[in-house]
C-alpha cells in the first residue's frame, strides 16, 4: 500500500513537470531576448502572459509561471553554448544547500529550482543588513564547488541571494571557465573593510544609479589593473 502511494505521487510529479516543460517550450518559441550591448544584461522584448520576469543577466533572462511557483526558467539570449556548461556544472554540484538545482535542459533554456529571497545587491539598495554568516555560507559553497572540480567565477552581489537566512549562489554558468576571477574576493574584502563597520551598523538605502556607477567603476578598475599587470610582463 505504501509503495502504491509513492508511485502515485511520483506519477503526479512527473505529469506536473511534463506539463511545465510543454509550457516552457511554448515560452521559448514566443520569447524574444535582445542583446543590445555585450557588456550589459540581455533584455526581453516581450514576456507572454502569464509569465513574469524575475531578472536578467549577461547571457540569459529568468522567468517564472504563477501556477508553478517551485520552478524558474532560464532562457539564454546569447552565448548559448554556455547553457551546456551550466548544465554540467549543476550535474557536478548535485544537491547542495548553497546552490539551486537543475531539473531539465533543452535548446536555449534550463528549468531550475526557484530560490526565493533577496540578492545582496538589492539588500544594499534597500538598506537591509547582510549578516556575516551569509558571506561564510558563500565561502563554503565555493570551496565545495572547487572540491567538485569546478572553477567558481562571476560570483557577485547580483548572483548571491539570502534565502531563509542562508546564502545561496544562483548562477553557475561560468563555473567551467578556468580564467581567474576576483569578483567574490573583492566583494568579500569590501564587505569586511567597508560594509561591516559602516553600512551594517548604520544601514541606509543606496540608489540603483549609485550602485550602477560603482559597478562600472569596478569594471574599469579591473580592466586597468589587468592592463598594467600585462604591461609589466
Amino acid at each position: 500500500m505504501h509503495n502504491d502511494i509513492i508511485t502515485e505521487e511520483y506519477q503526479k510529479l512527473r505529469k506536473h513537470m511534463e506539463h511545465f516543460i510543454q509550457l516552457t517550450r511554448q515560452l521559448n518559441r514566443e520569447i524574444i531576448i535582445e542583446s543590445r550591448n555585450p557588456f550589459d544584461p540581455v533584455c526581453p522584448v516581450n514576456t507572454p502572459f502569464p509569465w513574469k520576469i524575475l531578472g536578467c543577466g549577461n547571457y540569459a533572462a529568468v522567468f517564472y509561471h504563477p501556477d508553478y511557483p517551485l520552478y524558474v526558467v532560464k532562457i539564454y539570449g546569447r552565448d548559448e553554448h554556455g547553457l551546456l556548461e551550466e548544465k554540467k556544472a549543476y550535474e557536478r554540484l548535485g544537491e547542495h544547500p548553497g546552490y539551486s538545482v537543475c531539473y531539465y535542459t533543452e535548446n536555449r533554456f534550463l528549468i531550475l529550482k526557484r530560490i526565493e529571497g533577496i540578492t545582496l545587491y538589492d539588500c544594499v539598495h534597500k538598506g537591509i543588513r547582510i549578516p556575516e554568516s551569509i558571506i561564510r555560507d558563500i565561502d563554503k559553497a565555493l570551496e565545495y564547488a572547487e572540491e567538485r572540480g569546478l572553477f567558481p567565477s562571476d560570483v557577485h552581489g547580483k548572483n548571491v541571494m539570502i534565502s531563509k537566512g542562508k546564502g545561496i549562489i544562483v548562477d553557475v554558468s561560468d563555473f567551467y571557465k578556468k580564467e581567474p576571477c576576483r569578483k567574490w574576493k573583492d566583494l568579500r574584502k569590501a564587505y569586511f573593510s567597508i560594509y561591516k563597520p559602516v553600512f551594517y551598523r548604520f544601514p541606509i538605502r543606496i540608489p540603483y544609479f549609485v550602485l550602477n556607477m560603482i559597478r562600472m567603476g569596478y569594471r574599469y578598475y579591473r580592466k586597468l589593473k589587468l592592463s598594467i599587470n600585462k604591461g609589466k610582463k
